[in-house]
């Protein structure tokens, strides 16, 4: 059968198995946009995504009855799996969602914070979209410049500045389908290639860049990894030309408790989070180095607490720093993160292969709990080569047949990540069910 057939199939199949929630979605075009309480959700394969009836753990119940091991996890948003009995606890005791008060929870957490990314000083959001921008304020403030740099195909939440890549001949464009953005971002920002020295440096040495934010290994381009040095060479040259250097581990969180920051011995001034440490409760994080906090505390003229334009009502609110204890102690621990990293390395041996017993010209992807596996015979380095290595037919077809079979991973792309409570059979599950798809689509 050829890809389109295949896939036909697997539509007809999607359609038999989850009557209920094709039934619910269309009720809900009458009151959502779309369809869908927030618009990313009709990006699952199927044409209408599944309804959730109840998770728990590394497994999802939908309104039919179908059960799934979770790969997708909520994007990193339940990386600590679903409803953890520590963090279900702590949102259960806790007097107060928000007071705009302080509670002993947050130093708890910024301490804990510290110690895993050895940043000293934190603050707290909602979003990690919210701790990138008030970062990228703090930064512009304390140099004096007006630029930020980014990478080419980079992913920082809805950040305004972030949605603009570089074309085929090198120029910096804004991002294809960007939705109403307040001034073109090519404006604001400077755009390097991953992976390459001469770009960053290129882009540095105008001396107008007030910061560089990054993720220390691309993700949502599929996953792409730095380079042996490369990261080295980043901090080097962000020292020679006055930029500071912020680290996004919203989704490198994979790579261990204290993300790449750690595992892999980086140096940021400043590093910012969201998502998972509060295990599925919205919340965003944003640390500085001392020297950065000194900088901070220097600006005279900045209105830091009204109307500065960082800060936000629900920011720090008690709910969410309980919520971050508990997952931060209890869930997402040294011992979980080894579990996660094991059990990620038996997911991407049964890739591998069933890739090789097929001929299959693809390659998985790995960081620490998380992987992705990518339609290029080897993995690669830019966001550009990742990019063109998509293939949205193919996904559709891969998506649609592991979900038929009670397998979910992101409907973004191709993305896997083991949370605490995934188990072997969970993953062996995947294993069976992707072999089998891969040897339709070969035969």
């Amino acid at each position: 059968m050829s890809l389109a057939e295949l896939t036909a199939r697997e539509r007809e199949l999607f359609e038999t198995a989850h009557p209920r929630s094709k039934e619910l979605h269309e009720l809900a075009k009458s009151s959502l946009l779309a369809g869908v309480p927030m618009s990313w959700m009709a990006m699952w394969a199927g044409g209408y995504p599944i309804y959730l009836d109840r998770a728990e753990g590394a497994t999802i119940v939908d309104v039919d009855g179908n059960e799934y091991a979770d790969f997708c996890v909520g994007d990193t948003g339940a990386m600590a799996g679903h409803s953890p009995a520590p963090t279900m606890r702590a949102i259960a005791e806790i007097a107060g969602i928000t007071t705009m008060l302080p509670t002993e929870d947050a130093a708890w957490v910024g301490s804990e914070l510290g110690r895993r990314f050895g940043i000293p000083y934190w603050q707290f959001s909602l979003t990690a979209t919210d701790a990138n921008r008030w970062m990228i304020r703090l930064c512009r403030h304390v140099t004096g410049r007006d630029r930020i740099a980014v990478f080419s195909w980079c992913y920082h939440g809805s950040v305004d500045e972030s949605f603009v890549r570089l074309d085929e001949q090198g120029l910096a464009r804004a991002r294809e389908g960007l939705v109403g953005p307040p001034v073109d971002p090519t404006e604001t920002t400077r755009v390097a290639e991953f992976n390459e020295v001469e770009s960053v440096r290129s882009v540095l040495e105008h001396g107008d860049v007030a910061c560089l934010l990054m993720e220390p290994a691309l993700t949502n381009i599929g996953i792409v990894l730095p380079e042996p040095g490369f990261m080295d060479e980043v901090r080097a040259l962000c020292d020679e030309h006055g930029t500071l250097l912020i680290i996004d581990e919203t989704h490198t969180l994979s790579a261990g408790p204290g993300g790449c920051t750690a595992a892999w011995g980086l140096r940021p001034d400043a590093v910012t989070l969201g998502k998972s440490i509060g295990g599925g409760v919205p919340i965003g994080a944003y640390g500085v180095s001392a020297e950065l906090a000194e900088q901070i505390a220097a600006q005279d003229d900045a209105d830091y607490e009204d109307t500065g334009g960082v800060g936000g009502t629900l920011a720090g609110n008690a709910l969410s720093l309980a919520a971050a204890r508990a997952t931060l102690g209890e869930v997402l621990t040294d011992e979980a993160f080894e579990r996660m990293i094991g059990l990620r390395e038996r997911f991407a041996a049964g890739v591998e292969a069933a890739i090789a017993k097929h001929g299959m010209p693809w390659s998985i992807i790995s960081l620490g709990a998380r992987c992705e596996y990518r339609y290029s015979p080897e993995p690669p380095r830019t966001g550009a080569e990742s990019a063109a290595a998509g293939d949205p037919e193919l996904d559709e077809y891969l998506h649609l047949y592991l979900m038929n079979r009670g397998v979910l991973i992101t409907p973004f792309h191709n993305m896997a990540l083991m949370c605490p409570a995934t188990t072997e059979d969970q993953v062996d599950r995947h294993t069976q069910v992707f072999g089998d798809a891969v040897a339709e689509l070969a035969a």
